[in-house]
């Protein structure tokens, strides 16, 4: 009786470094959100943006089981045999995914507000135009990151399993946020526009230009 046991050595440092990764992701999303508040001037439209890192998220945590699961049962090229750990390297992708999935939404809500304020388009309109606007360059960026994230995950090798874990985050959360981005984050954001918009600026459309007589 009397005995007592505490872990220590590597057990240990990897609990302190855990909890103090804990705190620099919530610093980092109040960071992100604090810049947008600054960028947009307001309060609630960069929180429509933030709702892409959860999104985010969630698509690293399926893309990297995804990943585990497909390496372990389907004789593919560079996922054969890939057992993945969830360790602290790969923990580090999402704090660099939080600063990556945003891109993306700011592109579409910077649009549609310029369209509604500028141009004063009705928001639906505003909206729909932001999308098939930003398709492009969206597009481009997201394809250009995940070709140069590929082979971190892909590759195999000696010391290959070391990044990529934190590839597969960044990788699989990206190609999921863009889907989403794409498709419900249009929906989403006419929603909330409207609900905070007054009554007036849901169908305001552009009034057209009076025609000027030809003078002689």
């Amino acid at each position: 009786n009397g005995l007592t046991l505490n872990i220590s050595g590597a057990s240990d440092r990897l609990n302190a470094t855990r909890e103090a990764l804990q705190v620099n992701f919530l610093v980092a999303v109040l960071i992100t959100y604090l810049l947008l508040v600054a960028i947009f001037s307001h309060w609630g439209y960069p929180l429509l943006i933030m709702s892409s890192v959860p999104i985010g998220i969630s698509g690293g945590l399926v893309g990297l089981w995804l990943m585990n699961y497909l390496g372990a049962r389907l004789p593919l090229i560079g996922l054969q045999g890939i057992s993945q750990p969830f360790d602290m390297i790969t923990m580090l992708g999402f704090l660099v995914l939080i600063g990556t999935v945003v891109n993306n939404p700011i592109l579409l809500v910077e649009r549609a507000m310029q369209n509604i304020r500028r141009r004063g388009m009705a928001i639906r309109e505003a909206v729909r135009e932001s999308t098939a606007a930003r398709l492009r360059p969206i597009m481009m960026s997201s394809i250009t990151t995940v070709a140069g994230l590929s082979p971190l995950v892909l590759n195999p090798g000696a010391g290959a399993e070391l990044y990529r874990g934190l590839g597969a985050i960044v990788l699989f959360g990206l190609l999921f946020s863009t889907l989403v981005t794409l498709t419900f984050m249009p929906c989403l954001m006419s929603l909330i526009l409207e609900w905070a918009a007054p009554a007036g600026r849901k169908q305001r459309v552009v009034p057209p230009r009076p025609a000027t007589a030809e003078s002689d």
